[in-house]
């Protein structure tokens, strides 16, 4: 299991839970640190550097390296440019570079890929704001369901899952869960995951979200 984003929140708990399990682990961080490998999802060489260090097939992986920048920003002269790009190269096109480099290994496994969204992704939950963690979210829903489609035929299954208004710097303390509750419920899912439901947008807790 090899799980992206594991120095706080959901990722560390993912982490703390695989390890409790018995099982080889691996964690990644742009500052890593007892147990994990350098990862900066947004730079392509540290990505490289990620699929050079990994030898061993991957059974499963957990794109989960996320950032939400633009909470409280101002319609009228907020959401800046920059905002929109460091957004969308961590939570989109980082998740894409880091399976595309981890392929040959999951092809070894015919592995699984777990894709932490949410489920301000979907289009029929709009109560505005948050645009670029919306639409970022959004995109890598999307990313998630075509993969699916392309890596059927290597028996890589792809889910994609909102792990709840979990208690995390993101999330918030009044949120409704605690990491450990979503990472519990996660690695259930991540578990069921199979190529009959490859393609998949489910809550932690396994309900079905529209997308």
């Amino acid at each position: 299991t090899l799980i992206t984003g594991t120095n706080r929140g959901i990722g560390r708990a993912l982490f703390d839970l695989y390890k409790a399990q018995g099982g080889p682990v691996i964690g990644t961080a742009r500052h890593p640190g007892p147990g994990e490998i350098a990862l900066d999802v947004t730079d392509p060489a540290s990505v490289a550097r990620l699929a050079q260090a990994v030898t061993q097939p991957i059974d499963l992986l957990i794109c989960n390296a996320g950032v939400l920048l633009d909470r409280g920003q101002d319609l009228d002269s907020g959401y800046p440019l920059a905002m929109w790009a460091q957004s969308f190269a961590t939570n989109v096109t980082g998740c894409f570079l880091t399976i595309q480099a981890l392929l040959p290994r999951l092809r070894q496994a015919r592995g699984k890929i777990a894709i932490i969204s949410s489920q301000m992704a979907s289009d029929t939950r709009a109560p505005g704001g948050t645009y670029i963690y919306r639409a970022s979210k959004a995109a890598v829903l999307n990313l998630g369901r075509n993969l699916a489609t392309d890596l059927r035929g290597d028996g890589i299954a792809v889910g994609i899952y909102h792990p709840g208004w979990v208690q995390t710097d993101m999330g918030g303390t009044g949120a409704a869960i605690r990491p450990e509750t979503s990472a519990q419920g996660l690695a259930a899912r991540f578990a069921a995951l199979s190529l009959d439901s490859t393609g998949c947008f489910e809550t932690y807790d396994g309900t079905p979200m529209p997308f």
